[in-house]
Formats: structure tokens, C-alpha cells, sequence
């Protein structure tokens, strides 16, 4: 079907209306915290004529620049599947990979998992050029408790309550810090040991050892666990050789090398125990 020129004045409009949105300040601190979001009520609503897709929010990553006393909210959306979009038939792809995008900066960053390594697997584009800019549809939660025991943090797991983790990384050298926030999926309890651990992922990792032209670039797919305050494990997706049978290699894209960093971590329901 035509997209009739007033379609496309219509998502101009919306698209200068999500920019204006997108502009405002969101999350901004409370009492030196960063107020959490509801992720079950949190999305990305694009504005495009052709699309105006809906993405599910699965975390926020901000960072900070303590030179310029910035700060960046970087997105992350929910993966889905290669598909044909709006077809009669045969919806998925074929040759299908994974898809996943980022929003922030004023830019889309998509990973694209194929089946072996492929030089469209970390692309950034301008808005125009994917969805059009999106509205930043953001809940953030009327009641929160933070979770500072382990006897908290098992109360909260065994009642069902949405428990929403931050942490927080910095590299002095670079005079950057960030803070990664994101529902907590996966929890671990101990009652004999009287531990708790949390895995959780994919997120959006900032690399913060070195500045960044552009701070998007910054960016790659990670899963972060931890089990006390003051240190998070990261895992982030990469290219991997893989040793096939009767000889040679494939590459392909992996969660692998995992490497530990000084953190503080913050463990917070979205309600009241």
C-alpha cells in the first residue's frame, strides 16, 4: 500500500513531537538515587507511517560524564526474531538472526546475531533511516523500597515482588562513570548460606576505559551478576572462534570472557514488603 503524503506529514509531525519528548530530562536524581522504572509498564513508541513499532524496555543505561557533568540514557529494547513484517505469509525469515536495538544519543543501535559472524552485527543509524524518533513512554514506580539486607532481599523474592537492580561503574581516568539498571529476572537464594545472587541480561555495557567520540559506540551486549554491594561480574557478547568437526573454524557471536569490577549495587523493589 502507497503511503499517502499526508501519512508522512502525520509521522513528521509525531516524530517532532517524540524529539521534544526524547529532549526532557527523565529519571533525574533523588537524594543522589536514581528513581527505578517500572519495567513492566515502560516502552519505546515509534512514530514511523510504514512502522510504528512498540518496543518492551529491558533496561537503561546512563552515563556520566563528571568532566562536562553530563549525563546519557542510553535504552535497551527486547530482542525479536528477523521477520517479514506486515506479509501474507512465511513471517519469519528464513536465514533468521536475532534483533535487537538500543535507543539514545539521538541515534538506533541494532545487534544483529546471524548464524556466523557478519559485519551487519553492530550497526548505528539516524532515526529517520529505521523507526523515526521514539516517544519515551517511562513509569517509574510510585512506591520503592531498597533491598540493603539479605533477609530483604529474600523476603521480596518469595512474595513475587518486581525487584529492579542499579549498578553502578566508574574509571576514574577517563572521569566517567554509569550507572546499568534493569528488572531483575534470575534470583538465587541460600537459605543455608544466607546468600542471594542475581544474573540478569542482556544489557547495554558501556565500555568506559577510554573516551568515545561518540558515546553510543561505547556500547556492547552484556549479562551482569552479582551477590553483594561492592562488585558485579560481566559477561559481554563478542566474536568467538569455534573449532568445527574435521577441522577448521567458524566464527560466531558469544557471551564469553568474563571479568569482574569494582561496583555498588543497589537492589530495589517496586512496592512494599
Amino acid at each position: 500500500m502507497a503511503v499517502t503524503r499526508r501519512e508522512v506529514l502525520k509521522a513528521s509531525a509525531l516524530s517532532a513531537c517524540a524529539m521534544a519528548v526524547s529532549a526532557r530530562p527523565t529519571g533525574a536524581l533523588v537524594n543522589g538515587a536514581l528513581p527505578p522504572l517500572d519495567y513492566g509498564r515502560s516502552f519505546l513508541c515509534c512514530t514511523a507511517a510504514f512502522n510504528a513499532v512498540r518496543f518492551w524496555l529491558e533496561s537503561r543505561t546512563r552515563i556520566v560524564d563528571d568532566e562536562t557533568n553530563t549525563c546519557i540514557d542510553f535504552y535497551q529494547c527486547a530482542s525479536c526474531k528477523s521477520e517479514n513484517t506486515f506479509g501474507d505469509r512465511d513471517l519469519f525469515y528464513a536465514d533468521n538472526y536475532d534483533f535487537l536495538p538500543i535507543w539514545g544519543a539521538g541515534r538506533w543501535l541494532v545487534f544483529r546475531r546471524t548464524l556466523g559472524a557478519s559485519d551487519r552485527y553492530r550497526t548505528v543509524n539516524a532515526p529517520e533511516n529505521m523507526w523515526g524518533v521514539p516517544v519515551l513512554r517511562l513509569c517509574e514506580a510510585p512506591v520503592t523500597t531498597v533491598l540493603d539486607s539479605w533477609e530483604a532481599i529474600r523476603d521480596a523474592t518469595a512474595a513475587a515482588i518486581p525487584i529492579v537492580t542499579q549498578t553502578e561503574i566508574s574509571t576514574p581516568e577517563t572521569h566517567q562513570r554509569a550507572i546499568i539498571e534493569c528488572p531483575a529476572k534470575t534470583i538465587n537464594v541460600s537459605l543455608e548460606k544466607k546468600m542471594y545472587q542475581i544474573d540478569t541480561g542482556p544489557l547495554a555495557y558501556p565500555d568506559l576505559t577510554r573516551r568515545h567520540d561518540a558515546v553510543i559506540d561505547s556500547l556492547r551486549l552484556a549479562f551482569v551478576a552479582f551477590n553483594a554491594p561492592h562488585f558485579a561480574d560481566f559477561v559481554v557478547e563478542q566474536e568467538a572462534a569455534v573449532a568445527c568437526d574435521g577441522g577448521g573454524t567458524a566464527h560466531v557471536y558469544h557471551y564469553t570472557k568474563p571479568f569482574s569490577l569494582p561496583a555498588k549495587n543497589t537492589v530495589i523493589a517496586l512496592g512494599q514488603l
